[in-house]
Parts: C-alpha cells; structure tokens; sequence
C-alpha cells in the first residue's frame, strides 16, 4: 500500500477491540470475530488488533498472530487493519513480520519495554521496524519514548512512517512537534496525528484545536451509539451535545477509571461484557474491576445512552 492509500483511509473513528478469553484463560477468536464484527458493523475508521487496548502484553506471539489474522478476515478490507508490536528492536520486529504475514495493513508502534532510551536510540528502534516489513508504522509516544520535534521530523521524512499518536498529553509539545515536521516536510501534508489519551474525547476539544481530528476510542468497544454521536457532534462543533457527554459520561467515567489500576483495560471488557458479550476477564497482571466499580459503569452506561440526542445517533 501507497504512503499516501494508508494515511488516506485513516479516516473516522478509531477502534481498539479487546482481546477475549475463555473461563479456561484461553483465547476466544469466536468471540473475538463477534466483538470485531459488532464494531465493524457500528462503522469505525479502522481497527488496531492487539494493542493496549487489546492486552498485547499478555498475548504469546502464536495468539497474536491468529489475532492479526482473525481481525483482517472479519474486516475483509473494508477499513484498514493496523496490528501493535512492541517489546525491544528484535522481538518488535518478529511480532511486525507476523502481522504482515497475518495480512495486516500497518503497525502501531508501542514503546519499547522498560528502558528509557534517548533520541538517537528512538530513531534507530523506528528505523529498524521500518526496515523489517513492508508495513508502514505508526509512532506511539507516550511514557519512555517521548520524541523532540526533531525527531519527529526525521521520522516523518521517511515515507514508511506515516503518523505519531500522542499518548503524552503535552499540547505545547505536540504544537512544535506538528510546526517542526510541517516546516520541514511541507510536501509532506499526509503525515497524521492521533490522540492516544486514555478516554481520549475528554481532550478531544482541545486537540481538535491542533488540527488533530484522529483519536483512538475504547468507549466505541462497548457504547458505540455514545461513541459515535460524540464525534458527529464534535465534528460539526455541536458544542451543546459534546459538554452534555462530557459533563454527563465522559467525566465521570474517566473518574471512575482513575480509580483502579488497569482500568484503562479492565474496565472496558467489564463494558463489553456488560452489553452483553462474554469477552473473558484480563489476564495477569491486570486484575479484574471491583464488582461495585463494574455496578457503576452499568448505571454509567444507561446514563449515557439517555443522553444521546436521538437526531445524531447513527
């Protein structure tokens, strides 16, 4: 695929799926086929198989793998499939040679494991996940592997990595980031931005107001309708109905889930559960949410689809 087919088609709402498993802590694809069909047929921009989301840590490279290829199979190429790989240069590259054998369309690059690295060893971790695949990659900052802007424009001056999602939350960074790669590569007006905050639309508005329109959704993953009509009504600046949710759902959900660890992750399949598909609990060393947190998203998420105007609910 071109440089500019894949950026192109990153288009839309972003849907990071989670990864089931059995009562036996096995992997579901059955469920996992179910969970990406549903998604699917709600109208995402493109899925990332085995992300954060999608607990790429837990999953053995085999599991990954049959992952990649389960999502490419039920998206049929109607939206692009972009798989995570991360962990240090070397096994990086093994999970990025897998996706593209899965039939991914790119990757989405997490932070490599554990060491901080400086600028220089960032460019040639990037650099050499490029040189594995004919996939394209998609940058991931956030935690260790946070990137000047001079990085990042060396970076976008490759034309196999077409975007940064910013999981930081620095605006002012972010701002000279996207000034330092326009200035450097003004042909270049493909390279794309993401917001990768957790709950990401509580930000929404304010990095909306970057230029940067893209963002990963883990709420699409188990209230798509709430989902959805947030973006539609960010995009056309319904400022009415995006502080309805944010005031109504969005805040207090991002409340509830700073109080657990993981719940970035356990959380959401305790939603997909909810809304009816048994997905399995998370592996370890994620644990599972208190059975009270789990009674207040289900009260969260009636709340929320009450507040959906029924004009914008696709």
């Amino acid at each position: 695929m071109t440089d500019a087919g894949l950026a192109a088609r990153l288009e839309g709402l972003l849907f990071f799926p989670v990864t089931p498993f059995d009562a036996a802590g096995a992997l579901n694809l059955d469920a996992y086929r179910a969970h990406v069909r549903a998604g699917l047929d709600a109208g995402p921009g493109a899925v990332f198989a085995a992300c954060g989301t999608g607990e790429f840590h837990a999953l053995t490279p085999d599991e990954y793998e049959r992952c990649v290829a389960t999502a490419v199979e039920v998206a049929a190429g109607a939206v692009p499939v972009i798989a995570g790989v991360g962990y240090g240069t070397a096994v990086a590259a093994d999970f990025a040679r897998r996706a593209e054998a899965a039939g991914a369309d790119g990757l989405l690059v997490l932070p490599p494991y554990l060491v901080r690295a400086g600028q220089r060893g960032l460019l040639r971790h990037y650099t050499a996940l490029a040189d594995a695949t004919g996939l394209q990659l998609i940058v991931y900052q956030r935690d260790n592997a946070v990137l000047t802007p001079e990085t990042v424009a060396r970076l976008a001056g490759d034309p196999r990595i077409i975007g940064l999602k910013d999981g930081v939350g620095d605006l002012d960074l972010l701002q000279r980031v996207i000034s330092a790669v326009r200035t450097a590569h003004p042909d270049r007006p493909e390279f794309r931005y993401f917001n990768g905050l957790p709950t990401a639309e509580l930000t929404g508005p304010a990095y909306r107001g970057l230029g940067v329109t893209l963002y990963s959704s883990a709420v699409f993953c188990f209230v798509p309708e709430i989902a959805l009509a947030f973006h539609a009504a960010l995009g056309r600046d319904d400022h009415a109905t995006v502080r309805r949710l944010l005031d109504g759902f969005y805040r207090p959900l991002v409340e509830l889930r700073d109080r657990g660890s993981g719940y970035a992750v356990s959380l959401v399949k305790a939603g997909v559960r909810l809304r009816g598909l048994d997905v399995g609990e998370v592996r370890a060393p994620l644990a599972e949410p208190e059975p009270a947190h789990v009674a207040e998203l289900a009260a969260l998420i009636d709340t929320g689809l009450k507040l959906i105007d029924p004009e914008v609910t696709p």
